[in-house]
């Protein structure tokens, strides 16, 4: 098992679907008309030619030049091809995600396993293959686009960020920006991240316990909870005896410790004392940086085992009621919030409407506008599904944590016009590494869920094509 086993199982997939796909649609389809053309472009030495229907940057091209300069002197070899620019057909562009999805799958194993470094080996298998086989990612594994190169560089930056490696973390997230402009978002969130673990995690000498207690004390000072404040004591007294050291050479991390049930306020407040005390230094590592700078149901149906199950429904109904009433007032204003945005916002891109080679095209048609009333039916579950993602996270990671995330999630997803599932594919993997699902049985139905979709889709689109009146050539359906 491991990361040999996860690549295996995902390679064995890759290659036979891809050669399915490659027979029956040789040629380019859909956006790959004009990324393929673009890379054959730069595949001749042609680097000023651009088409300016491409609305991303051309990182996802100097990765394919990288990989056909990888397969020329062997294809060289054999005569298969007698130069670089022949070498660059449609099946071979397209087989740089299929490389990059097997790449992929393997970190999402080591971040499993640094996230939670107590999973059995055979669990961590099991749910790196799993996510392999999330529909989005999938899909898009045999076609050339940009959605496989740039979740793997997210994924990339934010694994050796979670290693400590900045520097090499920044590299990576200038890479996926070049593939991809909005990754932008992504990557100063894994610097938030960073942030946040060196903060309130990793040990510093230089951060004094007074400076920190006083800040507690302050915190909880207009609170008439006085367990909070020796709760917080408490911690920084048993963290200072396990560590065997005086008080005046505790770790930032001690002021909140592991415990995530401290406010927001208080590790807002942790981390800009702490930001303080090690400025230079953060100013060292997080330079890279510097230089460089409808998703919530969706995302709950796609790991529905967790979000749609009786338990999780109890776990939120209690979570509420534990802390009601200001729960009861939370959930009012965010179901007024949500009418409020279907009501003014429910806006159809005249892209949605026009083209019904996409799946969200039916969704619109038969779902969300089947009726009036429907869109504002739908409320209640988008409301639900982001409090039980809240509510998950929130059990395994700080609030600051969530709350970055949120706000991440909204820069990528809100100045979007078009619904598109495709974009919520980065965000929902960072939702699940950081779920903590711990059953095989949880994981087994998302598999299956998620290769019925896979086997549903792939189907319908190479054995169902369809002609249009108003254009020649022949359409498939399509994410």
């Amino acid at each position: 098992m491991g990361k040999v086993a996860v690549a295996v199982i995902v390679s064995l997939w890759v290659i036979s679907i891809s050669i399915l796909v490659n027979h029956i649609v040789p040629e380019p389809y859909m956006d790959e008309i004009f990324h393929i053309p673009q890379a054959q472009q730069y595949c001749i030495g042609n680097f000023r030619s651009w088409d300016p229907m491409i609305t991303t940057p051309p990182g996802l091209y100097y990765l394919s030049l990288v990989h056909v300069a990888s397969l020329f002197p062997g294809m060289s070899i054999v005569q298969a091809a007698s130069s670089f620019s022949e070498v660059c057909t449609t099946a071979i562009l397209r087989s740089v995600n299929g490389v990059l999805a097997v790449l992929c799958s393997i970190l999402v194993y080591d971040i499993i396993t640094l996230l939670r470094p107590t999973l059995s080996e055979g669990k961590a298998t099991i749910s790196a293959v799993v996510l392999a086989l999330y529909p989005l990612h999938w899909f898009f594994t045999f076609l050339y686009y940009t959605d496989v190169a740039s979740l793997t560089a997210v994924l990339a930056m934010y694994l050796a960020c979670l290693k400590k490696n900045y520097w090499l973390s920044a590299v990576l997230g200038a890479l996926a920006v070049v593939i991809r402009q909005t990754n932008i978002v992504w990557m100063l969130f894994v610097a938030c991240t960073g942030v946040i673990n060196i903060t309130l995690v990793r040990p510093r000498d230089n951060v004094e316990v007074n400076d920190i207690d006083t800040a507690i004390r302050k915190s909880n000072r207009s609170t008439s909870n006085n367990d909070v404040t020796s709760g917080s004591n408490l911690r920084l007294r048993k963290f200072s005896n396990s560590l065997g050291t005086d008080k005046h050479s505790m770790p930032s991390a001690s002021l909140v410790s592991t415990n995530h049930s401290s406010g927001l306020l208080d590790e807002v407040k942790v981390i800009f004392l702490a930001l303080w005390h090690m400025k230079w230094e953060l100013l060292v590592s997080f330079s890279p940086f510097l230089m460089i700078m409808y998703f919530g149901l969706v995302s709950a149906l796609a790991v529905a085992p967790l979000h749609c199950s009786k338990g999780q429904v109890m776990d939120l109904f209690r979570s509420f009621w534990k802390r009601r009433p200001i729960s009861f007032f939370q959930v009012f204003i965010a179901v007024i919030a949500g009418f409020f945005s279907v009501h003014f916002f429910s806006i159809a891109h005249p892209y949605l409407i026009a083209d019904n080679r996409h799946y969200p095209f039916y969704l619109w048609r038969k779902v969300i506008n089947a009726h009036w009333s429907m869109k504002y039916l739908l409320v209640p579950p988008y409301v639900y599904s982001w409090f039980s993602i809240f509510i998950t996270l929130g059990r395994v990671q700080r609030k600051i944590w969530v709350l970055a995330f949120f706000l991440a999630t909204a820069a990528v997803l809100v100045p979007a016009p078009l619904i598109e599932f495709r974009y919520y594919t980065i965000p929902f993997y960072f939702i699940v590494l950081h779920s903590h699902i711990n059953d095989y049985q949880s994981w087994l139905l998302m598999g299956l869920l998620y290769l019925a979709v896979n086997i549903f889709t792939m189907m319908i689109f190479l054995f169902w094509p369809y002609h249009w009146d108003h254009e020649p050539g022949i359409q498939r359906f399509i994410w």
